[in-house]
């Protein structure tokens, strides 16, 4: 979750501001909970419990869902944020630009799949599941959704980069989550990142979630499948390869080929990893951020930044 000093930011400090909410935060990053559950584990009334929960939620830092209980139906909560981190306004003077390209994720160039796999657009499914052919379909362009069991996706990027234009980060945004027969919210998932050849690291993703419907899945989706991912943030800088603020390797901007003409990026769960639990790719249509793949490479113009005394 990334966070700044604008009111847009505000909802999660306000959020974030109560001993009762946080303790919440705490219980609900170690399992589900539902409200009267939570409402006793903090000592409060399940009237005062609604009120927090909704305080959570509309700051996203929460999603809840109805599901059948012993007493009928019940409302479920769930962390929906794994880290925040904030972005105070610039120290330097120097305008920092970007180049900014969405890439569907259908619009990959090469690709090795073994299943369980497919890939949808936001009407229906291409070909059927399971039967890698059909990621050569020309119908993948329009795709809003691609999963596979083991192997890579990869995509070409152009680079706009000019020669009078200073490097300082490569921000790769992605909804991305492993991929399980049918959904599974604990199936872990080793998914490595490689730009140019070069392996950025990997990042472990918890599970396939399915436990509720992604804001932006069609109606149409079956619902015991794949419904929606965590947005990643995969950001190369001159100090590193980091996801999140974690950082995953010692990969700098200057050791991935930056100033190529073309970028090569891929996704992959490789053969020798040791959680292989695939890889569901999430854009335009589907799951929780209707976004396709976002690549920003931002820069300073004329002539690089002295390094910060101390």
């Amino acid at each position: 979750m990334k966070l700044d000093l604008t009111e847009d930011s505000l909802p999660v400090y306000e959020a974030l501001s109560s001993a009762v909410r946080l303790h919440m935060l705490r219980l609900l990053a170690v399992q589900p909970m539902n409200v009267k559950e939570l409402a006793g584990a903090v000592n409060l009334s399940s009237a005062i419990m609604t009120m927090h929960v909704r305080k959570l939620e509309a700051a996203g830092l929460i999603t809840t869902h109805m599901a059948p209980g012993k007493s009928g139906l019940q409302k479920i909560c769930s962390l929906a944020a794994e880290r925040a981190e904030i972005l105070f306004p610039a120290a330097d003077k120097t305008e920092r630009k970007a180049h900014r390209k969405e890439i569907p994720v259908g619009h990959y160039s090469d690709f090795q799949i073994e299943p369980t796999c497919g890939l949808a657009t936001t009407t229906q499914v291409i070909g059927s599941f399971d039967d890698p052919r059909y990621f050569w379909d020309m119908e993948r362009m329009n795709a809003g959704i691609l999963w596979f069991g083991k192997g890579f996706v990869e995509y070409k990027i152009p680079n706009f980069l000019l020669s009078s234009q200073q490097p300082e980060e490569l921000v790769i945004t992605m909804e991305i989550a492993s991929e399980a027969p049918s959904i599974n919210n604990n199936w872990p998932s080793d998914i490595t990142f490689t730009l140019n050849g070069t392996e950025l690291g990997f990042w472990t993703s918890p599970g396939d979630y399915g436990d509720s419907r992604g804001k932006y899945t069609p109606s149409w989706w079956p619902a015991l499948t794949n419904q929606y991912g965590l947005l990643k943030q995969l950001r190369i800088t001159p100090k590193g390869t980091f996801m999140d603020g974690l950082k995953l390797s010692d990969i700098t901007l200057d050791q991935v080929g930056i100033r190529d003409k073309q970028w090569t990026f891929r996704l992959s769960v490789e053969e020798d990893a040791e959680h292989i639990g695939g890889l569901t790719l999430f854009g335009k249509g589907f799951g929780n951020y209707n976004d396709d793949l976002i690549v920003e490479l931002f820069y300073t113009d004329g002539a690089p930044l002295a390094e910060p005394a101390g």
